[in-house]
């Protein structure tokens, strides 16, 4: 288990040595989510007015799903590392090394973590520098960060698997484009639930997205409501778990196929 544990933290410093090399990666990742929490904080502002967002300004409301849509946009892409390190052949010779098989697919799984837990922070500090505020303390933030980070874990391992089974960057650009937008409107991220249509409530409430903003914006409230931050949570890490799993075997039958 410890050897296991090191070689995927050699693996994750391989991987992040690509993102420290390229500081205009990290900028253009926080543009977009910094364009959803000012662009559409100021445009929908007034509509806390029609009640159920549980805070007075929509700011506050709009932090963790920004925080959350981010985490995913980012890590449904992490399938296509993977198949450039197939079609380049690097895979394949670490396939000839004793290197853990678990290790070459959970490095990308904990760098894209990290890298999700740091664009979280700046973007609960951009808001804060732009009024949002945090009832719930640093407490409520660490908690909104670690289900942006399960939700990236689901939907980086889910990619990763992805990349080596369909080995084709239109299949993974097509299928991230066709999910991303319906896991996000299919979710409170923009709207109260209370003034979302009933089909849609019922959808949310199977939505991975949604369970991450619904614990997150819990845990920073005033008045958290911890059964759902547990619930939420809970289902988030059991389905990560089975997306790293799933990750793992779809890697052994690639390993197989070579």
């Amino acid at each position: 288990m410890s050897t296991a544990v090191s070689q995927t933290w050699y693996m994750t410093q391989r991987q992040l040595m690509v993102f420290t090399r390229q500081p205009a990666y990290a900028i253009i990742t926080l543009i977009q989510p910094v364009i959803w929490l000012f662009l559409f904080g100021n445009l929908f502002k007034k509509v806390v007015e029609l009640g159920g967002f549980g805070t007075t300004t929509y700011l506050d409301y709009l932090v963790p799903g920004v925080v959350v849509m981010s985490a995913l946009s980012s890590n449904m892409w992490a399938g296509m590392g993977t198949l450039e390190e197939i079609q380049r052949g690097t895979l394949n010779r670490f396939l000839t090394t004793p290197v853990s098989r678990a290790a070459l697919m959970n490095g990308n799984v904990v760098n894209n973590g990290l890298i999700t837990a740091f664009q979280s922070v700046v973007i609960v500090l951009l808001a804060l520098a732009g009024g949002a505020d945090y009832p719930g303390g640093v407490g409520g933030i660490a908690i909104l960060v670690l289900a942006a980070v399960l939700l990236g874990t689901v939907f980086g391992a889910l990619s990763n698997a992805l990349g080596m089974l369909v080995q084709e960057r239109e299949s993974i650009i097509g299928i991230n484009t066709f999910l991303l937008l319906p896991l996000t409107f299919l979710s409170s991220a923009f709207m109260a639930p209370s003034q979302m249509p009933s089909w849609m409530r019922h959808i949310a409430d199977f939505n991975p997205l949604n369970w991450a903003m619904v614990a997150g914006r819990s845990a920073i409230s005033e008045h958290p409501d911890w059964g759902d931050v547990l619930s939420r949570g809970g289902a988030l890490l059991a389905l990560a778990v089975a997306a790293v799993w799933l990750s793992i075997r779809t890697f052994r039958s690639y390993q197989r196929s070579v």
